[in-house]
Formats: structure tokens, sequence, C-alpha cells
């Protein structure tokens, strides 16, 4: 017979341990699979810094005392609120002392399989083992969405590679790499790269790259509040306000998500990036392996085409939430999901068109806003879904 609890969490990035602190505090009966912080500690340059600040770089508990500024103080590690980076691996750190500290019963297994049942969800683990859940929240965060151009496609492996699936640069030293993109992931696998003494080239289709420089004092500045997501008065709203910005149209939400916010790199790698080969305003055309280097056809602004010779092609090309990519959710279930560019269709209680089924993170942003992008959302979430699941279930 299969085992039964309450609730389930699949994912144990940021929003998997916020909501676990949570629930705990009100006695919800619960467990949570995944791998602690993995996309954090395996899928990222390892000497990269956050885009956040240090004050809007947390995991949540229900009173806010386990934050990134008393980790760094009881560890001796520098912090500070504003314009002093914090670096990949104090945060790593951070956040497993967090996971050991307030969710120790993490289970590292994968659920690989989700069915609807008269009790409520069936489970199946990568261990083999079974269960039940009256109630699921995905939390899965960015590793299902990788996104990948298609003119990439027909190259051999090993000679092409998407940003997530490098730590450790080192490999590529002495090495010719190109990486498309223009946001944060490239700009710091680039700076990454040539750390590594590797010979990088940026292709970005932007005609010019953005930074998030650290705000400079001025007396007007006091006009604009200050937030997570950066300074004035539309980042503050979306930060404070996802049960406001959910009741915007949804076309209207859509497209703040997808402009607000673009990408833009972590000031610390800029001088990396600069120092360096940056081809803007080029689109991929197609590549091709030949004479034992891919070949990338790139076409300018103004219909100019390059060629580019290069040993291997790194792909930092963001992310897409797209339910049909999360292999444990069954036909029935990915038939019966209501959804929008197909991103889930949320309540304001962050449940699904599936009742009882739960998702957060990234895929909440066409619901809740830009913040559910960032850390800060693991916030408002873990608040929200909390006191709703303590609420007694429908008979």
């Amino acid at each position: 017979m299969s085992a039964s609890t309450n609730v389930v969490i699949i994912g144990a990035g940021p929003y998997g341990l916020s909501i676990a602190t949570h629930l705990r505090e009100r006695g919800i009966e619960f467990r949570i699979f995944g791998s602690p912080l993995r996309s954090w500690r395996s899928q990222m340059p390892q000497d990269m810094f956050l885009k956040s600040e240090g004050f809007a770089s947390n995991l949540y508990d229900p009173q806010g005392e386990f934050t990134l500024e008393r980790f760094c103080a009881n560890n001796g590690l520098g912090y500070a609120h504003h314009d002093s980076p914090v670096s990949l691996e104090t945060f790593t750190a951070y956040g497993t002392a967090f996971q050991q500290r307030l969710v120790p019963d993490l289970e590292d297994e994968s659920v690989i399989a989700l069915t609807r049942v008269p009790e409520g969800f069936h489970l199946t683990l990568d261990n083999g083992e079974t269960l039940t859940a009256r109630r699921v929240i995905v939390a899965v965060g960015l590793n299902d969405f990788r996104q990948m151009p298609a003119q990439l496609a027909t190259l051999p492996p090993g000679l092409v590679t998407h940003s997530a699936e490098h730590r450790d640069l080192s490999c590529f030293k002495g090495r010719d790499v190109s990486v498309i993109g223009g946001g944060s992931s490239a700009l710091d696998v680039v700076a990454s790269l040539r750390a590594s003494g590797a010979q990088a080239r940026l292709v970005a289709r932007r005609p010019a790259l953005r930074w998030n420089m650290p705000v400079k004092p001025h007396p007007w500045r006091r006009l604009y509040p200050n937030s997570g997501l950066g300074a004035g008065w539309r980042n503050a709203f979306f930060e404070h306000a996802p049960m406001v910005f959910q009741y915007l149209p949804q076309e209207t939400r859509m497209h703040i998500v997808r402009r607000w916010l673009g990408p833009a790199g972590g000031w610390p790698a800029r001088q990396a990036v600069e120092q360096g080969p940056v081809l803007l305003g080029q689109s991929l055309r197609a590549a091709e392996y030949r004479d034992g280097r891919v070949q990338l056809r790139l076409l300018s602004g103004d219909g100019r085409e390059t060629v580019v010779a290069t040993d291997h092609v790194i792909a930092a090309t963001g992310y897409k939430v797209d339910l049909r990519r999360l292999g444990f959710l069954g036909s029935q279930m990915q038939t019966d999901l209501r959804t929008a560019d197909h991103t889930p269709i949320l309540s304001p209680n962050f449940e699904s068109s599936v009742p009882d089924l739960y998702f957060v993170g990234l895929a909440a942003a066409n619901t809740f806003g830009p913040v559910m992008r960032f850390l800060l959302g693991a916030r408002y979430t873990a608040r929200r879904l909390a006191r709703h699941l303590s609420q007694p279930l429908a008979p």
C-alpha cells in the first residue's frame, strides 16, 4: 500500500524550501522532493555573482530570521545590502545551510510521474517508491525549461551545449568558444570563460548590452523607491503588489513579463566581457560543422552576412516555461490544465485548473508578475500558499 501525505512539494530550490518552512510552522503535513538548489550548485558558472543585491538574495522562513545577512555575519563573510555583489559560492553555502537547518527532511529524489486519483494525486519517484497526496505544489525552477536555438540542432553532440550544463568552464582553456545570447547568463559565461583562459566571443541580437549598475546617490532618487527589482515605482509595484498584478488583463500581464527587465548583466562581469570580442546586432541564421570547426552564419541588422569559425558553441539563451516539457505530468493532466502560451493559468492562490495542483516560481510569472522570476517572489508565494493550505479541505 502506498504512503500518503497532505502536501507534496516537487522541487527544492528557493521557492520549494521557503514554502516548506511556512508549511511546517503551520503544522501542515508535507513531503518535499528534489536535489537541494540543484541549478545554483551545478548549472551556473562557479565564479559568477548574483544580479540581485544582498537584501534581495534571501530564502524566506516565517520569522525572517535565517537571512543571508545573518549567515554572512555568523560565518565571517562580507555582506552589504547594496553595491556589494553576492557571489554564487556565498549564496549556495547560505542556501545549503538554510535547507539543512530548516528543511532537514528534504528527500533527494525525483518525481517521475504524477497522475490524478480519487484521493488526490498518485506520485512515482525515481527510486520506485509510490505515494498519494491530497495536494501538490510544482516548484521545479528552471532546469526543464531550457531554450536552445533551432539553428544549433543539427550540430554534432559535444560541439554545442546550453549554459546550464556548465559550472566549471576550465575545460575550455585555450579553445575558441562562441556564446550565443545577451542576458545575464551569456555575460556571466563569457566572463568566466575568459577568466579560465578561453578565447570567448559573445554573439547577441541586441544592438547594445545592458548592465544593472549600482544606483548612484542623487537628490532626485529620494522620489523613487528602491526595490529588489531595481529603483522606481513600477519595480516597487511589481515586487510588493503581485496580488494586484494578477487582476490586470491576461495579455497585458504576459506582455509586461516578456518585456520588463529584459536581458541585462550584473555589473561585476562588465569589464571581463568588454575586453574581448563582442558581436552585437547579429542574428544566428545557421550553423554547420565543417573542416573540424563549427561555422556560424550571422546576419546583421543591415543585411550583411558574416561567418564565424569556432571550436564550441554555448547557448546562453535562457528559459521559457512550457508545461509540455514537464515529463512527470501525465497526458490527461496536460489535457486538463488550462494554459496561456503553455504556462499555467492560476488562481489567486497559485492553484491551476486541476484542483489542488499548484505552480510557483517562474511558472507563475504570467499570473503574478516579474517578481516570480526572482528570489524575492518566494516571500509572497510562501506566505500566500501556506495561509491557503492551512484552511480545511473541502469534504
